[in-house]
């Protein structure tokens, strides 16, 4: 498989009521916001690094879930769904991101009964695999498929949130994953990085033409990583784990 090389990252930072984030991480009343301005920072400045271009989306002190842009969106080539998200009171935050996408895609909102967040979705050259979720169903899905014309293979499971918190895609057909779907049939053409029980949030990674960003502290799945051939930069991501988000999370490639 082809590496696809991105040029643009879609960010926002978090609102002043990101503690009201959607959440039952037994730490969430613990946040920093000092800490969460500085690790957004750092998130945004490693992805300049790394050769993108990075839009800001305006702070939306509305909803403190709006820093986890990546659920607003699916993209696949020059096709964008703009997400119907299953968390109800995350749907206003769409309007910023669907006014950029535009600029660049083709978009298409999802509508009634669809429900589908882009933190389901992992992103392959040939095709998509999606989680069928607390977030996204069904019709989701089939939107997703029928608007940006492509095959979504599917990983049902309606006990999880999002499938990229135990499943993500390196890059030369190879997925870090949890013992959790390692041997679904999804993944049963990609070669696995077995993420172990103990470091588990480290699943969620995100590659960068070519390099692997991953949440500190992970050292077992960050050697895994490395002897798999890729190059690795690890951030602390702890206050953003304490409202349910991880490294893809925090931005929309484009």
């Amino acid at each position: 498989m082809f590496s696809e090389m991105s040029k643009r990252a879609i960010v926002r930072r978090p609102g002043k009521c990101y503690k009201q984030c959607i959440s039952c991480h037994p730490l969430r009343d613990t946040i920093d916001m000092a800490l969460v301005k500085e690790q957004h920072d750092r998130y945004r400045h490693t992805l300049t690094d790394l050769g993108l271009e990075v839009i800001e989306l305006p702070v939306d002190d509305e909803h403190a879930d709006a820093c986890f842009v990546e659920d607003n969106a699916v993209l696949h080539g020059d096709h964008a769904l703009i997400c119907r998200m299953g968390a109800i009171g995350r749907r206003e935050e769409i309007g910023s991101v669907e006014q950029v996408l535009k600029q660049y895609v083709k978009t298409r909102i999802a509508t009634a009964p669809a429900t589908v967040e882009g933190g389901d979705v992992i992103h392959l050259p040939d095709r998509l695999i999606s989680g069928v979720s607390e977030r996204t169903n069904s019709e989701g899905v089939r939107q997703m498929s029928n608007w940006l014309r492509v095959k979504v293979d599917t990983v049902a499971d309606q006990s999880m949130m999002h499938l990229k918190s135990y499943v993500t895609y390196l890059d030369r057909g190879i997925v870090a994953a949890t013992k959790r779907f390692a041997n679904h049939l999804a993944f049963r053409t990609l070669n696995i990085v077995h993420v172990p029980d103990d470091e588990a949030y480290a699943a969620d990674t995100l590659t960068v033409n070519g390099t692997v960003i991953m949440p500190s502290g992970n050292p077992k799945t960050v050697s895994l990583v490395r002897d798999a051939g890729f190059d690795t930069i690890e951030l602390d991501m702890s206050e953003f784990e304490k409202c349910g988000g991880a490294i893809t999370c925090l931005s929309i490639m484009l």
